[in-house]
């Protein structure tokens, strides 16, 4: 594995800002691509049991990814008081904002793996799933849901280590947590000697184990104090006033994630009525989508965590130059992927499927979406700026306009006109992504952000 230098806190706000932001987002983006990868993984190994069961994960990643909105709105409120408190050399304040957050991931998680049993056959037949689906989509549901706690703690814990600009150290408990994965899925979903062959109730637990080492690895560390940021045993008592500054930051930041999500499982419900087809073809072109999104999302982590110091330190100019550095570079980075994926989509999703009905559909998903990600890096990156700024209603707000005023509506008409009606729904989702960018960009350059208290 590469060796990635540690950032020095002081270079986040004195240094160089391109030799920061390379600093912190190599590390970051080989995270951000492992966690990707575990998905990647599953419908690599499930893809051989058949369209039915590669469509029973999709429709379950898409109910699962409603957990994002908790874990997104913790993580935001985490980076930003962390980061704010690192920026100020106040270290004593980010460990204890850590610890009450894993706290809050604790709590999280645990309601919802109490609620699985209770929403997971609903939730899928909101979806329009078919009784071959529901049976492994629920059975990979509960599992994944039972053990959700697990994927709350990692998260969390990586997200304020790296709001402290440590970064490295998450890249090695998620190539921790690959590896696992990696042994485990093949033997749970195949068997191999005294193991049975569970299918896809394997590929889930598989996943909710290689989760549950990596996230005790990062407690552990945190804990311990090996790495810059540290949650002394003490800080773990439940402190409400510092509980209710990283929720009143991060609940608008949960707001724009559950917009997100419930935005997914409509538009999943819409792309069903086109058949299990048109399903496993979204499912695998939404995964590479993002995977493909990577270098954005860790480029936005990378910013926010620069803003939030700077801020801290009594920057603003220069957290302004971060973000919007980052951001360059992100768009730069788009236009490669747009053309690369333009010329080989066909091929991508073949790797995963080999049903020529999948295959087309797949492919068209891909090249109507991809010439849109240089808007997408606008919104992901400069979202993420403002976030770190402690500002995360306003993302929030115009993530709601583009989505459900835009997106949802086009979807549906477009579906009812267009021939074959899914890339009707594909170019409503680039519509919207366009319009989210622009709105982003032109609210960060109010420069309003900066006054942002956390």
């Amino acid at each position: 594995m590469a060796r990635f230098p540690r950032v020095d806190n002081r270079e986040l706000t004195d240094g160089h800002l391109l030799r920061s932001l390379a600093l912190l987002t190599g590390p970051m983006l080989v995270s951000a691509l492992l966690q990707n990868l575990q998905s990647l993984i599953d419908l690599f190994w499930v893809g051989s049991l058949g369209p039915g069961a590669l469509a029973a994960v999709a429709m379950s990643g898409t109910v699962l990814m409603l957990l994002f909105p908790m874990m997104m709105g913790l993580s935001t409120g985490t980076v930003a008081l962390v980061a704010r408190a690192v920026g100020g050399e106040r270290w004593d304040e980010a460990g204890h904002a850590a610890s009450q957050s894993l706290l809050l991931a604790l709590v999280a998680g645990g309601l919802t793996g109490l609620l699985a049993p209770l929403i997971t056959n609903r939730m899928l037949h909101l979806l329009g799933s078919t009784p071959e689906v529901l049976a492994d989509g629920g059975a990979y549901l509960r599992i994944s849901l039972w053990g959700s706690f697990t994927v709350f703690v990692l998260f969390i814990g990586n997200a304020a280590l790296q709001g402290a600009g440590d970064a490295v150290t998450p890249m090695i408990i998620m190539v921790i947590g690959n590896v696992l994965n990696l042994i485990l899925d093949p033997l749970f979903i195949f068997g191999w000697g005294p193991v049975p062959a569970m299918g896809v109730r394997g590929a889930a637990l598989a996943t909710v184990l290689a989760q549950a080492v990596s996230a005790a690895v990062a407690v552990t560390i945190l804990l311990s104090g090996r790495s810059r940021l540290h949650a002394r045993p003490r800080q773990w008592r439940p402190d409400m006033e510092v509980c209710w500054r990283i929720l009143r930051i991060g609940i608008p930041g949960s707001g724009q994630m559950l917009a997100r999500s419930l935005n997914g499982a409509v538009l999943m419900r819409i792309v069903a009525s086109c058949g299990t087809a048109a399903v496993a073809a979204y499912g695998t072109g939404l995964r590479l989508h993002m995977f493909i999104l990577m270098p954005a999302f860790t480029l936005g982590g990378a910013a926010a965590t620069l803003v939030g110091q700077n801020l801290g330190a009594g920057k603003p100019d220069r957290a302004r130059r971060a973000a919007w550095l980052a951001t360059g570079i992100d768009v730069g980075v788009m236009v490669v992927a747009a053309i690369a994926l333009a010329l080989s989509a066909p091929l991508l999703i073949r790797a995963f499927n080999d049903d020529p009905e999948v295959i087309h559909i797949g492919a068209q998903y891909l090249r109507v979406i991809s010439p849109f990600y240089v808007f997408a890096a606008l919104g992901i990156v400069l979202g993420r700026s403002l976030n770190g700024a402690g500002d995360s209603l306003t993302p929030m707000i115009m993530t709601v306009v583009s989505l459900w005023g835009l997106q949802v509506p086009l979807a549906v008409g477009l579906s009812r006109v267009w021939e074959p009606p899914t890339v009707g729904i594909w170019w409503a989702i680039a519509a919207a992504t366009a319009l989210h960018g622009a709105l982003i960009a032109l609210w960060f350059e109010t420069g309003r952000w900066q006054r942002a208290r956390v």
